[in-house]
């Protein structure tokens, strides 16, 4: 499917900030814009609309998003100023780029602004779903568990990449924290390597992928169980992957 362009009606202004997982939509075509609303609020997402680069830099200060879908050619402000505005200021949320530059050193140019992910209209609307639920599965573990939480008998503080047991302090890395807190916001259930290399990592599994997740698991079994043999943690279950039961 491709991104519809028929006119849906009157613009709907307004934020529905519920649960579910809210997008800000920066596009100033309006057919465009209607067309991308209903197919996010049909997959469920909450989703706030600007139509210009002072409105989605007005909203970004009065609301916190999962994720900003932002185009470049604005009036008033242009995405790519925003972009580098919003990381210049700490911004950390998510930013997919829609424009209709497709040349390579421009999507450079984009991404090192400090965007997440850059997509050249005309684009599948599937293509995008992808996308945005990729970065959304990498970012939504630390909204879910936040920096500082429990993770088996361990205490866990990972803006001081540190775990805690009786008073014992261990040191982490950020690679080591990012798989502790999808375990932790995995709890219960299997997670395979795969899986656990494309939302830790960000890539697709190889077998350079396989050998990275083993040594990354072995080293903080090293760390944070007390028998690396019979691990109680993260426990492996063969054939199917890792599970951090609660």
């Amino acid at each position: 499917m491709t991104i519809a362009l028929a006119n849906n009606g009157n613009l709907q202004k307004g934020c529905k900030m519920e649960e579910m997982m809210s997008i800000l939509l920066v596009e100033d075509e309006p057919k465009i814009r209607d067309g991308l609303k209903d197919f996010l609020e049909f997959h469920k997402y909450s989703v706030c609309e600007a139509i210009d680069g002072l409105e989605a830099e007005r909203m970004v200060r009065e609301h916190r998003f999962d994720l900003i879908l932002l185009d470049l050619m604005l009036p008033k402000i242009s995405g790519e100023q925003l972009c580098q505005r919003w990381r210049q200021e700490g911004l950390t949320t998510p930013i997919i780029m829609l424009t209709a530059k497709g040349q390579e050193n421009e999507k450079v140019a984009g991404l090192n602004l400090g965007a997440d992910d850059y997509v050249t209209k005309p684009f599948s609307l599937e293509e995008l779903q992808a996308r945005i639920e990729a970065i959304l599965r990498r970012t939504r573990p630390e909204r879910t568990v936040g920096q500082n939480f429990t993770f088996g008998d361990l205490q866990v503080n990972l803006s001081g990449l540190k775990v805690c047991r009786d008073k014992q302090e261990i040191e982490i890395t950020k690679r080591e924290g990012d798989i502790i807190r999808f375990f932790a916001a995995n709890a219960n259930r299997i997670v395979s390597r795969d899986e656990l290399y494309k939302e830790v990592w960000g890539e697709n599994m190889s077998e350079l992928g396989t050998r990275t997740v083993d040594m990354h698991i072995a080293k903080l079994r090293g760390k944070i169980e007390k028998n690396t043999a019979e691990p109680e943690i993260i426990k492996t279950l063969r054939g199917a992957g890792y599970k951090y039961e609660l």
